[in-house]
C-alpha cells in the first residue's frame, strides 16, 4: 500500500508532472527555434521555461489548495519557492553570464598559445531570466491547479 500512497501523493505527483512538461517544453522550443532536435534538453538546466521554477510552485501550490494558505506545508512550500525562483533568475544567470566571459578570455589565450588545463567550455546556460522563470511558474501553479481540481 505505501507504493500506492507514493504515486497518488499529489504533493509528489504534480510537482514532478509539472516539472516533465516544462523539460518537454524546452526540447519543443528548440526544434521549432532552430530545427534541431535537442533531446539533451529533457535534463538540462537553463533556458525557456524554468522547470525549477514549475516543480516548485507546483508544490506550493498543490500544499495550498489541500491545507490550507494558512498551513505550515504550505509555509514551507512557499519559502522553498521563493529560494528557488530567486536562485533561478539571481545566481544561477549570474553564473552562466560568468561562464562566458570565462570562456571568451580562454578561447582569446587559446589563439596566442595552446591551453591544456581547460579541455571544455564552462556550461553558460545554467539560470534563467525572470521571463523565463515567470514561464515555469504559470505551468506549476496552472498544472497543480487543474491536478487538484480536474484529477480528484
Amino acid at each position: 500500500m505505501e507504493i500506492y500512497d507514493l504515486i497518488t501523493n499529489k504533493a509528489i505527483v504534480a510537482p514532478l508532472i509539472a516539472w516533465s512538461i516544462a523539460q518537454s517544453l524546452k526540447v519543443i522550443i528548440e526544434l521549432v527555434r532552430n530545427r534541431k532536435l535537442d533531446l539533451g534538453r529533457l535534463v538540462s538546466s537553463g533556458g525557456m521555461p524554468s522547470a525549477h521554477s514549475a516543480m516548485v510552485t507546483a508544490l506550493a501550490t498543490v500544499l495550498g489548495m489541500i491545507y490550507g494558505l494558512g498551513s505550515p506545508e504550505f509555509a514551507i512550500s512557499i519559502i522553498l519557492a521563493g529560494v528557488v525562483l530567486y536562485d533561478s533568475a539571481g545566481v544561477r544567470q549570474s553564473v552562466g553570464k560568468q561562464a562566458a566571459v570565462l570562456n571568451r578570455i580562454v578561447r582569446e589565450l587559446k589563439e596566442r598559445r595552446p591551453m591544456t588545463e581547460l579541455e571544455h567550455d564552462l556550461r553558460e546556460l545554467i539560470g534563467h531570466t525572470p521571463f523565463q522563470v515567470g514561464g515555469g511558474v504559470i505551468i506549476g501553479v496552472g498544472f497543480a491547479i487543474f491536478w487538484v481540481l480536474v484529477l480528484p
